[in-house]
């Protein structure tokens, strides 16, 4: 990773949050004392170099009367990258990751019902030939995670 101070302080900064402002982009700037362009052209560049793979709001589908649940698939390492992007390309999936694991695969489905959890679960099945298990919150907890850049 080609990291500098600069965007080491801007990948901590927006650990804590995004500004709700007229001018967000403008407002972080201001905080760590650089150019609003700078800032943005420096997330593109994080972004295109896959430091970050992701920018943008986390919304809490459960909360705006949704459903999500965690699913883990075992993937045939030669099909690994293939069923990625199967799952990858649907809009109700909010993340997925890579695990050394018999399940190998592990993803959030969002979807705005529970109904739709398993109809997008089985036709990941169906497209992809492996079994999606699901594995729904029983109880949530905030640990505030953070990573230091």
């Amino acid at each position: 990773m080609n990291l500098d101070a600069t965007d080491r302080a801007i990948l901590n900064r927006l650990q804590e949050g995004f500004p709700i402002a007229p001018a967000p982009f403008a407002a972080v700037a201001g905080e760590l004392g650089i150019a609003q362009d700078d800032l943005i052209a420096r997330l593109g560049r994080m972004r295109d170099e896959r430091i970050i793979t992701r920018f943008g709001p986390f919304f809490d589908a459960e909360a705006m009367g949704g459903a999500f649940c965690l699913c883990a698939m075992a993937v045939p390492e030669e099909d690994f990258e293939a069923v990625a992007a199967e799952v990858n390309a649907r809009p109700e999936v909010a993340h997925n990751y890579a695990r050394d694991h018999r399940l190998n695969m592990w993803f959030v489905l969002a979807t705005e019902s529970d109904g739709e959890i398993a109809a997008v679960a089985d036709a990941i099945e169906d497209a992809t030939g492996c079994k999606v298990l699901r594995f729904p919150k029983l109880s949530e907890f905030f640990i505030g995670f953070r990573v230091a850049a």
